[in-house]
C-alpha cells in the first residue's frame, strides 16, 4: 500500500475540517483514496458532529432584516470554522433561516430558536458540512415612532443597523455604510461611557507635553484633546465616508433627519482563534512516530 502523503493529509483537512491524525487514520483504511475516505467519515457523521462543538467557529456571516416600513430590523451573527464554509450555499441557506424565524417573531432570543427544532437542523449542517456551526448573537431593533431603521452588510461579513428620525430609507441606509467602514464607538458624544472618558483623561495626562503644565493650562488642553477625541470616535461629528465636507450629522440634518443610534456586528470579533501551523504539526507528529 502506498504511503499516504501530507499534502493528501492538508487536503483532507481542508475539505472535512477534521484532525490530522483522524485524516491519516481514515486516508489509511482508505487506501488513500480521498474521496472514500470522505464517504466512510460521512457514514460516522453523527458522532462527527458531536465532536465539533469544542472547535472555534471565528468565520461566517452577518445576515440582516429590516421590515418594509423600517418599523423594526433584525441582525443576526452566525458563524462557521473556515471562510469557506460560510460561503456554502447550504450554510447561507441556514443563515437566512435563522434571522427569518427571529424576523417573523420579532425576537433576537437566540437561546430559545436554538432550543427548538432549529437545533435539528444545525445539526443536520454539521453533519453535512464537516465544520462546527453557531448562532452566535443577534439584536433586534425597534425605530420608535417617528424613526426608521436602515441595514447595510458589507461583504457578509460586517452588518449594520442604524436608528434615525425623519429620514429616508437610503438615508439611513447610507449612514450604515459609514458605520461599516469607520467603526465609530458611539452614535453620539454624550453616549461616551465617563470611565472610557476618564481613561482617556488619564492617557492624555500621562503624556510628556503635559509635564509641569499649570493646572488651568492643563485642564484646557485636557479638555481640548478629549473633544477631539469624542469628535473623530462619534459616528454624528465624524467626517461623513461618502462627502468628507461635512459630518455625519450634517448629511442626515439635509437629508431631513437626525442620528439616534446604531449597531454593528462584524464577524468573528471578541473570539480568540486558534492559528494551527500545518508544517509545524507535521513535524511534531513526525518526532513522535
Amino acid at each position: 500500500m502506498a504511503a499516504i502523503s501530507a499534502s493528501q493529509v492538508k487536503e483532507l483537512r481542508e475539505r472535512t475540517g477534521l484532525g490530522m491524525m483522524e485524516c491519516k487514520k481514515a486516508l489509511t483504511e482508505a487506501g488513500g483514496d480521498i474521496e472514500l475516505a470522505i464517504e466512510n467519515l460521512r457514514k460516522s457523521s453523527g458522532l462527527k458532529a458531536a465532536k465539533k462543538a469544542d472547535r472555534t467557529a471565528a468565520e461566517g456571516a452577518v445576515v440582516t432584516r429590516v421590515a418594509a416600513d423600517g418599523s423594526y430590523g433584525v441582525m443576526v451573527e452566525i458563524n462557521s470554522e473556515t471562510d469557506f464554509v460560510a460561503r456554502d450555499d447550504n450554510f447561507k441557506a441556514f443563515a437566512d433561516k435563522i434571522v427569518d424565524a427571529l424576523f417573523e417573531s420579532k425576537s433576537d432570543d437566540v437561546a430559545a430558536l436554538m432550543g427548538g427544532d432549529m437545533e435539528d437542523v444545525r445539526q443536520q449542517l454539521v453533519q453535512k458540512i464537516g465544520e462546527n456551526i453557531s448562532v452566535r448573537r443577534a439584536v433586534l431593533v425597534e425605530a420608535g415612532e417617528g424613526n426608521r431603521v436602515g441595514a447595510y452588510v458589507h461583504g457578509g461579513r460586517i452588518g449594520v443597523l442604524t436608528v434615525l428620525q425623519g429620514a429616508s430609507d437610503e438615508a439611513a441606509k447610507d449612514v450604515a455604510m459609514h458605520v461599516a467602514a469607520i467603526n465609530p464607538a458611539v452614535a453620539r458624544p454624550e453616549h461616551m461611557a465617563q470611565e472610557q472618558l476618564d481613561k482617556e483623561k488619564a492617557i492624555i495626562l500621562a503624556q510628556p507635553d503635559m509635564a509641569g503644565k499649570p493646572e488651568n493650562i492643563a485642564e484646557k488642553m485636557v479638555q481640548g484633546r478629549l473633544k477631539k477625541y469624542l469628535a473623530e470616535n462619534s459616528l454624528t461629528e465624524q467626517p461623513f465616508v461618502k462627502n468628507p465636507d461635512q459630518s455625519v450629522a450634517e448629511f442626515v440634518k439635509a437629508a431631513g433627519g437626525e442620528v439616534i443610534g446604531f449597531t454593528r456586528y462584524e464577524v468573528g470579533e471578541g473570539i480568540e482563534k486558534e492559528e494551527v501551523d500545518f508544517a509545524k504539526e507535521v513535524m511534531e507528529q513526525a518526532k513522535r512516530s
